[in-house]
């Protein structure tokens, strides 16, 4: 269903608030490289973080978290019983779910790891315009055949370029994707959003996208999938150009960061700048 973007704006500021009114539980099966960025920044917004690794925990998470987040980076062994027992149980019980595929292409259990997640349609797939293409062409989707150029973590190709796997992808899962870049897109497969702000920054902080995903699953626990990604999307250009302004290097920055993402209020992050167009 198409809405007005002043539809959307109301439905970020609530968002915003229920994340902050109901302190809801946001796991994470993450990146431990990011941990502590990804559970300080779900903390800043209103939720509640829980960081686990072992089978039985995720699927502890699916039965009393509001959403999880399964990011890809850093694998562990055990992570090939921990992550499909943990995707199979919030499928099972229609419980919202955000997908990291960081690193995609490296390494045969990271691989077959994210053919298994096409068969549990996360209800987000957050990523950058590479790892979106690799995914839309690892499941098999009809995405105009863009190339991707993906290294390691790192996104070669333009957010534009992974409009069609964007689009794709939501359309799969029927939730949304959100994808990083200079400019970021937000899709749910029949609207696209174009969300600006943020700091250069960014790129030089371990752990800005990986948290990112944490924080749409702490929205994801209150909102439908794409006002989830889009609000998680919005605050985090809210914050970096804030914290951009406030400070001139990458440490300092990270600090101010977590601050402004702490002190944004429903009104700031609704009013950060987008644009809304048919997909």
């Amino acid at each position: 269903m198409k809405m007005e973007k002043a539809q959307i704006q109301q439905q970020i500021c609530d968002a915003v608030e229920e994340a902050r009114r109901q302190n809801p539980m946001a796991g994470s099966i993450t990146n431990t490289v990011t941990i502590n960025l990804v559970a300080n920044a779900q903390l800043a917004v209103g939720g509640s973080a829980a960081m686990v690794y072992l089978p039985d925990e995720g699927e502890g998470l699916a039965a009393v978290g509001g959403a999880t987040y399964l990011n890809m980076g850093t694998l562990f062994p055990v992570y090939a019983e921990t992550i499909p027992r943990t995707a199979r149980a919030l499928h099972d019980a229609d419980k919202p779910w955000v997908l990291d595929p960081v690193g995609i292409g490296i390494g045969a259990l990271r691989t077959d790891l994210l053919k298994q997640m096409k068969a549990f349609k996360p209800s987000i797939i957050r990523a950058n315009a590479s790892e979106v293409i690799a995914l839309a062409d690892m499941w098999g989707l009809d995405a105009g055949k863009t190339p991707s150029q993906v290294r390691g973590v790192d996104s070669q190709d333009s957010v534009d370029a992974a409009t069609n796997a964007a689009v794709a992808l939501a359309r799969w899962t029927g939730g949304a994707v959100a994808v990083s870049g200079e400019v970021d897109l937000v899709t749910d497969g029949t609207m696209i959003a174009h969300s600006h702000g943020g700091s250069s920054f960014m790129e030089k902080i371990t752990g800005a996208g990986c948290s990112l995903g944490g924080v749409v699953a702490v929205y994801a626990a209150v909102a439908a999938p794409f006002i989830a990604a889009l609000t998680a999307t919005s605050i985090y250009n809210f914050a970096g150009a804030r914290a951009d302004a406030q400070v001139d290097a990458p440490a300092s920055f990270q600090v101010a960061f977590l601050d402004n993402l702490y002190k944004a209020s429903a009104a700031d992050v609704a009013a950060t700048p987008f644009e809304i167009e048919e997909a």
